[in-house]
């Protein structure tokens, strides 16, 4: 066995972790720092630069001590780190090294209104055809575009080509390596809104509808690609490369081992991101998701069809938090199984709108097909089920747009420990859904990457080689009443809707 570790770090939008992986892909020591972000007007979402560099600098220091305790190794093992982070996210600074402004997080909404000029234009058309991304505040670009005409000072930097732009994989490595690299990985780039993902470059001619053609951009690379050397401001003993920068949502596609096409990851967390792997061919969507890219190698490049499913176990919470139906989510797998069926009950959780493939955002949450005979327990029920069918709903129009079956769905998430779920899930995709066991599927996705760049890992074969603890549910006899309850919930979302 090798005897050489990874270390990953995941930086996050509420925090970071910092997790060495030994050469089987097993933890050895972990640790996690809490970062703020601030919210300086209605809708708008910030973080400081510096602060998320910081709290990756913290983060890293605990888990090497926690490394150097739990295994009584030194840090001279540690050979290679992987880097995933939050996407949308980026960071403004000018040529003297100085921050423009604070980083302008992925969930802040203030571009709506560019967003409103830019829909039902020529350019739209242009933006998702070059980008495979729609228009949307999610998005850096329009942002971006929101500092450009409302702070005279970016303007300035601008116009003096003197404005570095990076997301936040590009600001931890120019600050890592001393200002030293100026780089970005493809998946990164292709959330921007300015990245053509056809020729893996920036998109001269959006820069210049933008007028953004003096904007300074990072290099873009390969997911797992050498991407400099740091010692963490000397956490480390020696420099060691960094051979893996990668999306969040990316890196776990890649840590789920979603390797071919037709495989396919769900994050089951407050939201649901679901990523199917389209190989290496680009799959442009009529059904509302958006195409990006999977992850890349220096020999491949891997494309994926992305949904986005607003609301999962947010309404567990709310019904545990606000209705009181529960005290703890725990126990509503028994609740579930203590009634046979929904009893034509559906939850339909469009509290925040209802997202991929129905795009409803005007719609609101309801609960439909109550009768005097139902109880609390039904509620939950429907709840529960409203997971399965959200995913499914983005599954078939993914199947549509790529003409790619299926072949199993890897999970990961609070919700997979809900054995019900799982089963029902199974049920109705009449797939497997298989459950790695690892919490941390970004940071192994990471350090996947990092590790075939320095030759801990030889290929992608060796990865899918090493022993996980999966827990696979295959479907079973109850698939056909799930198929029937689906169709109850598409008339519930079609009534809504209209």
């Amino acid at each position: 066995m090798d005897t050489r570790y990874i270390l990953a770090i995941d930086q996050g939008t509420s925090g970071t972790k910092a997790v060495v992986f030994d050469a089987l892909g097993r933890i050895a020591a972990k640790a996690t720092e809490p970062l703020k972000s601030c919210f300086p007007l209605p809708g708008f979402v910030e973080q400081d630069p510096l602060d998320i560099y910081h709290n990756v600098l913290a983060a890293v220091r605990a888990c090497l001590r926690e490394f150097q305790r739990s295994t009584g190794t030194t840090l001279e093992s540690i050979a290679a780190c992987g880097i995933s982070n939050q996407r949308e996210t980026f960071v403004l600074w000018d040529a003297s090294d100085d921050l423009l402004c604070n980083a302008v997080v992925w969930q802040c909404k203030r571009s709506v209104g560019i967003c409103d000029r830019l829909k039902n234009s020529p350019l739209e058309t242009e933006i998702r055809k070059r980008t495979g991304l729609i228009v949307d505040p999610y998005f850096s670009g329009t942002k971006l575009l929101w500092l450009l005409e409302n702070d005279p000072r970016i303007a300035k930097a601008l116009g003096k080509g003197q404005a570095f732009f990076g997301t936040v994989d590009t600001w931890l490595l120019y600050k890592l390596t001393g200002g030293a690299r100026y780089l970005t990985d493809h998946t990164n780039a292709s959330r921007t809104l300015l990245f053509n993902i056809d020729e893996l470059q920036w998109d001269e001619h959006l820069l210049e509808q933008f007028g953004l053609k003096n904007l300074r951009l990072p290099e873009p690379k390969p997911s797992s690609s050498d991407y400099g050397m740091t010692d963490f401001e000397g956490a480390l003993p020696h420099a060691i490369p960094i051979c893996a920068m990668i999306g969040d949502s990316h890196a776990a596609a890649f840590g789920e081992r979603c390797f071919s096409p037709g495989t396919a990851k769900a994050t089951l967390g407050t939201g649901c991101s679901i990523i199917l792997n389209t190989g290496s061919s680009r799959v442009a969507s009529k059904a509302g998701m958006v195409t990006t890219i999977c992850w890349s190698t220096t020999e491949r490049v891997d494309y994926a069809l992305e949904g986005i499913i607003v609301t999962c176990g947010a309404t567990i919470n709310w019904l545990r938090d606000s209705m009181g139906l529960f005290a703890d989510s725990r126990q509503t797998e028994s609740m579930a199984l203590s009634v046979e069926d929904n009893g034509g009950v559906y939850l339909v959780p469009a509290f925040s709108g209802l997202g991929a493939p129905h795009w409803k955002m005007d719609m609101r949450a309801a609960i439909m097909g109550l009768t005097l005979g139902c109880d609390k327990n039904h509620v939950v029920r429907a709840a529960l089920e409203s997971v399965p069918y959200q995913i499914k709903d983005v599954i078939i129009a993914m199947e549509k747009d790529s003409g790619i079956k299926l072949q199993q769905l890897k999970v990961d998430g609070g919700i997979t420990t809900n054995r019900f779920v799982m089963r029902f899930l199974a049920d109705l995709l009449q797939a497997e859904v298989v459950n790695i066991g690892m919490p941390d599927v970004s940071a192994l996705g990471a350090a996947c990457l990092a590790g075939l760049q320095s030759g801990i890992f030889k290929d992608i074969g060796q990865l899918e080689r090493l022993s996980m603890d999966e827990q696979t549910y295959s479907p079973g006899v109850s698939a056909h009443p799930a198929s029937l309850a689906y169709d109850g919930w598409k008339r519930s979302v079609q009534q809504l809707a209209t």
